[in-house]
């Protein structure tokens, strides 16, 4: 064991076509629409029924920023954004 842990590396991958959706604030302002939460719902779930892959629910949270600080937090009432399906 190496006690300045100086050994240890990292392979980390990044899916591109995931990350510029992301920096571009998943598309914000771009011909999105607006969607109100619900009981029960959660990110993935919207992603779901909007994109048909709930783990496109990151595009919902970064187009919505200004009012989520956690994707796990979204309450009953909040009007989200969200970004229009590039694979549509």
């Amino acid at each position: 064991m190496n006690a300045n842990a100086d050994d240890i590396t990292a392979d980390i991958s990044v899916d591109t076509s995931r990350a510029v959706g992301a920096a571009a604030g998943g598309g914000q302002g771009a011909g999105g629409q607006s969607y109100e939460v619900k009981g029960g719902d959660n990110l993935s779930k919207i992603s779901k029924q909007f994109y048909g892959d709930a783990n496109e629910y990151m595009r919902i949270f970064y187009a919505n920023r200004d009012q989520l600080k956690d994707p796990d937090k979204i309450q009953v009432g909040q009007k989200l954004v969200i970004p229009p399906d590039d694979n549509a």
